[in-house]
């Protein structure tokens, strides 16, 4: 079976970040994702959907992303249910993130910069480069930049011993 989604929109607040008794964290934010069609009178519509990342993803959404930022989150569909205060029954669906990619630069009036990608299993993040466009992956580079950062330079690199791992 399976359960993967991949959505891109722009959040409609800060992310929340709140801590469990344990001390886990746990952020809440909506994204607005626009539907691929628009209304009769040429308005593009769009769905509000409420994502949820734990630990440190949760923690570095809060700390970079705010209300507009542009944001991919790849994650899963969670449908959970609750008893409100009147005795009726609350279903909530929501995506559980486990990899956000923050795909514009805080300041868009500086131009492009790098984008960050952060993953949430087991606590870590990996982080990608790239001009904007495609993605290939953590640690890639995109937005037709070649894939050798020398690539360009001639010169020769002067490594000693020392810095070899062997």
């Amino acid at each position: 079976m399976l359960n993967r989604v991949i959505l891109i929109g722009r959040l409609t607040r800060d992310p929340e970040l709140r801590y469990t008794p344990s001390g886990v964290a746990v952020a809440q934010f909506t994204l607005a994702v626009d539907r691929p069609f628009t209304r009769d009178g040429g308005e593009r519509e769009a769905d509000f959907i409420p994502i949820v990342t734990w630990r440190q993803l949760a923690e570095t959404c809060a700390n970079y992303l705010r209300k507009g930022r542009l944001t991919a989150v790849e994650g899963r569909i969670q449908v959970r249910n609750y008893e409100n205060s009147e005795g009726r029954r609350v279903y909530v669906t929501e995506v559980i993130a486990d990899n956000v990619r923050f795909l514009e630069s805080p300041n868009r009036e500086a131009g492009p910069a790098p984008r960050d990608d952060y993953s949430g299993g087991a606590g870590g993040y990996g982080g990608g480069y790239g001009g904007g466009g495609g993605s290939r992956g953590a640690g890639s580079r995109s937005g037709g930049h070649d894939l050798d950062p020398f690539a360009d330079d001639s010169k020769p690199i002067d490594i000693s011993d020392d810095d070899l791992p062997f």
